[in-house]
């Protein structure tokens, strides 16, 4: 009997991977709440709740232990922003100089650009102000990247943008699988009693990561050419020439609608533009679904802790951005004349529904679990001479049925 469509979508009780696209909107939320303000406690509390719902629903895939990667990047970020903003200095004015750098003349075509001279305090502040914004966006791309199978994410997209959707996710996984390559090979370093530390131990790595990146590659492709990947259903040329027009007029209209949006006047045409160009994209992808000849098998439930992890990550992002229309200066802080930062207690309970996921989503499955150990002989007892069983297997007995002493009939051998 056919299960319904209700039972078919219903999600299992206990373990299981929530949609990759709630995971997604989540992360966007938070780096949407994070452009809005350069306020350091705002973007270091965001970036603790990212950090937050990562230990408490990250899995076990090697994926997943990309988080540390991106932190370690978005730190190395703040530090180069510091670094130009010290050697080739800021555009902000200041008056407070903490100390002065040789500067190196420059011919007068460079007009503007500067190597060393004063370093002020204002400067350095909207150097760290700015790095910390650019950092905690790669943080809540980091936490996206070890919540949500790349795998899983391709499923979810519509047939018109498979294609497409493969290169993005192949470029996605980049980063996890160089990571898991980098621990594993310096892990096989360790064990072998080498130092993974220094530039030997670099390049010693380096070269079986590139060649485990081509196999990787080498393996995809083929896996691509077997599952039948290109292959196209045949459409009618009036449907592909209505896709085309649709995509491209949605395409167009987006745009224009975002130009209106950052101007001074374009509020009034700019929303309407915007709709009519999401609905024309939107027709256009529905119908350039049916070029694709894929189905899919168990597709991800969207559920109620689906809906709250979204809804969160959409939430904060809301909230900020009304929060900062508001009150502007508690979320930039001026850095002419310096001001000390402070936390607002609207945006810190705003910014706190980000854990929402910590506690509704339901805990990945765990799928790196060892199998359980055969029971062994009891070997506390001295062994007694006794006739083992047919059904045992011993060391003196190389077949579960050995063969009788004395001779006599054998019955006839079974031949499969």
């Amino acid at each position: 009997m056919p299960t319904p469509r209700a039972a078919r979508r219903r999600p299992p009780a206990g373990p299981r991977h929530l949609h990759p696209g709630a995971w997604w909107l989540w992360a966007l939320g938070l780096g949407a709440a994070a452009t809005r303000t350069t306020n350091p406690l705002i973007l270091l509390l965001l970036a603790a709740v990212a950090g937050y719902v990562v230990a408490a629903r990250r899995g076990d895939a090697p994926w997943s232990r990309s988080y540390g990667a991106f932190l370690r990047l978005g730190l190395l970020v703040l530090g180069i922003r510091l670094l130009f903003a010290v050697l080739l200095g800021s555009p902000v004015p200041g008056t407070h100089v903490l100390f002065t750098l040789p500067e190196v003349p420059l011919p007068v075509w460079a007009q503007g650009v500067r190597i060393g001279g004063r370093v002020t305090a204002e400067g350095l502040l909207a150097a760290l102000y700015d790095g910390l914004r650019l950092a905690t966006l790669l943080v809540c791309v980091g936490a996206a990247n070890a919540l949500a199978s790349p795998a899983r994410l391709l499923r979810t997209l519509p047939g018109a943008l498979y294609e497409a959707g493969v290169a993005v996710v192949v470029a996605m996984t980049f980063a996890p699988n160089l990571v898991a390559d980098v621990q594993r090979l310096r892990a096989a370093r360790r064990l072998r009693g080498r130092t993974d530390r220094g530039i030997a131990a670099v390049l010693s790595v380096g070269i079986p990561v590139l060649e485990g990146a081509l196999e990787r590659s080498v393996a995809l492709a083929a896996a691509m050419d077997t599952r039948g990947f290109g292959r196209t259903a045949a459409v009618p040329r009036r449907i592909a020439l209505l896709t085309a027009v649709l995509t491209l007029t949605g395409l167009l209209g987006v745009c224009l609608a975002a130009y209106g949006l950052l101007t001074a006047g374009g509020g009034g045409w700019a929303l309407p533009v915007l709709a009519v160009g999401l609905a024309a994209a939107f027709a256009g992808l529905l119908l350039g679904g049916r070029r694709s000849v894929r189905t899919r098998y168990r597709p991800d439930p969207w559920a109620l802790p689906e809906w709250l992890t979204a809804g969160s990550g959409i939430a904060v992002a809301a909230a900020t951005t009304w929060l900062a229309s508001l009150d502007p200066l508690a979320f930039a802080p001026t850095v002419v004349p310096p001001t000390a930062p402070v936390l607002p207690v609207a945006a810190a309970v705003a910014v706190l529904l980000g854990l929402v996921p910590a506690f509704a989503a339901p805990p990945p499955p765990v799928t790196t679990g060892t199998a359980p150990a055969a029971h062994a002989p009891d070997t506390t007892t001295p062994a007694t001479a006794t006739t083992p069983s047919p059904d045992v297997l011993t060391p003196d007995t190389a077949t579960p049925n050995p063969r009788p002493s004395t001779p006599g009939p054998t019955a006839p051998r079974r031949t499969s």
